[in-house]
């Protein structure tokens, strides 16, 4: 990470990030969530909703990991603000994601994807994630997707 740019600080998510984490995904994901969704996705697994903030604990990205399948993590949202891309944010995010998905246990971690986003899907090739499906029309602007999946060893 650059020596220029503040240092952001890995916590979990508290309803006060709603606001945050609704515009990041707006800009980030092209997707507008109902507010009560991060609520109630954050209580079902709480180590699984990671917040990156900055040092006014601003959050600047997130990473919000469900399990709906035994012994499998999945990654449902994920972004960082564009103008803290590539400063290592995203990867303290997924790699301390992986971390907390192998304390508890689970043998693999899943993702979605849109098919025209080639930077995230270098960046998931780069933590072992492999294209394991197409999902047609699966955004909600039509737009197909990839499903993308790796184990935890």
């Amino acid at each position: 990470m650059p020596e220029d740019r503040p240092p952001v600080t890995l916590r979990g998510f508290r309803p006060t990030d709603v606001p945050f984490v609704s515009s990041i995904v707006a800009d980030a994901l092209h997707e507008h969530y109902d507010p009560g969704l991060y609520l109630t996705l954050s209580a079902e697994w709480a180590d699984g909703f990671l917040v990156a903030a900055d040092p006014y604990d601003v959050p600047v990205g997130f990473l919000l990991g469900v399990s709906q399948v035994d012994r499998e993590a999945r990654v449902l949202m994920f972004a960082v603000d564009r103008h803290h891309r590539e400063l290592g944010v995203g990867n303290l995010l997924m790699s301390s994601f992986l971390d907390r998905c192998r304390a508890r246990g689970f043998r693999r971690a899943t993702l979605e994807v849109r098919v025209s986003n080639a930077t995230a899907i270098r960046f998931y090739a780069r933590y072992q994630y492999s294209v394991v499906d197409l999902l047609k029309a699966y955004y909600s602007d039509g737009e197909n997707g990839y499903q993308m999946a790796r184990p935890l060893p």
